[in-house]
């Protein structure tokens, strides 16, 4: 069908992705630094992204264009609304904070994680905090033995798997330490991985 839909002009656009941001309908995304009309259906001709644009690169054309699709819209919002969502499952978090016993324990995933992997790693939430249950430290800042603490969790509550991550940076070795010698004291045989986040936000294979 012809209708209206938006035309980029690629040559001014600064990439500030300012449209992207006014665009209500997710109809356009960035690529390569440029703005850029994604889908056709998703662009309801209105024009919210025109007054946003401070290149004046955004304008109206005439063409053969899929019909503004308005369920196919709602449905990107609430999928981009859920995996936008935070992952955490429960509170408090830090190792030292953290009760020996508790409800959320039992049947639990652990995620033994280093303060800094959350900010490193983008995907932290989806990949590694989604249905797991989280515990942070850091054995530089904390003067703790983290060992001891982690040991009663596993030994008092019905734990189903270990995973630890941490940084590739020296210090982040006493968490995995800590983890691997109060799983052995736990008595425990559980599922366990280690996984290392390097300092540009890379995991290290």
């Amino acid at each position: 069908m012809i209708r209206r839909v938006i035309q980029i002009e690629e040559d001014k656009c600064n990439g500030c992705g300012a449209c992207a941001k006014a665009c209500h309908e997710g109809a356009i995304g960035m690529v390569n630094g440029k703005a850029k009309l994604m889908r056709d259906d998703y662009c309801d001709g209105l024009g919210d992204c025109l007054p946003a644009c401070p290149m004046d690169a955004i304008h109206f054309i005439e063409r053969e264009a899929e019909a503004y699709d308005e369920a196919a819209v709602l449905k990107n919002k609430e999928e981009k609304a859920k995996a936008e969502r935070s992952r955490l499952r429960q509170w408090p978090v830090q190792i030292k904070l953290l009760p020996v016993h508790a409800p959320f324990y039992e049947g639990a995933n652990l995620l033994i994680a280093a303060d800094c992997t959350a900010y490193a790693y983008a995907k932290f939430h989806d990949e590694f905090l989604k249905n797991r249950v989280v515990l942070v430290g850091c054995p530089k800042l904390d003067s703790t033995d983290y060992a001891v603490k982690l040991a009663e969790i596993i030994r008092q509550n019905a734990v189903q798997s270990i995973t630890v991550v941490r940084m590739e940076v020296p210090c982040c070795g006493g968490l995995e330490m800590a983890a691997k010698r109060a799983l052995e004291a736990s008595g425990k045989r559980l599922p366990w991985q280690v996984i290392t986040v390097g300092t540009d936000g890379t995991i290290r294979e």
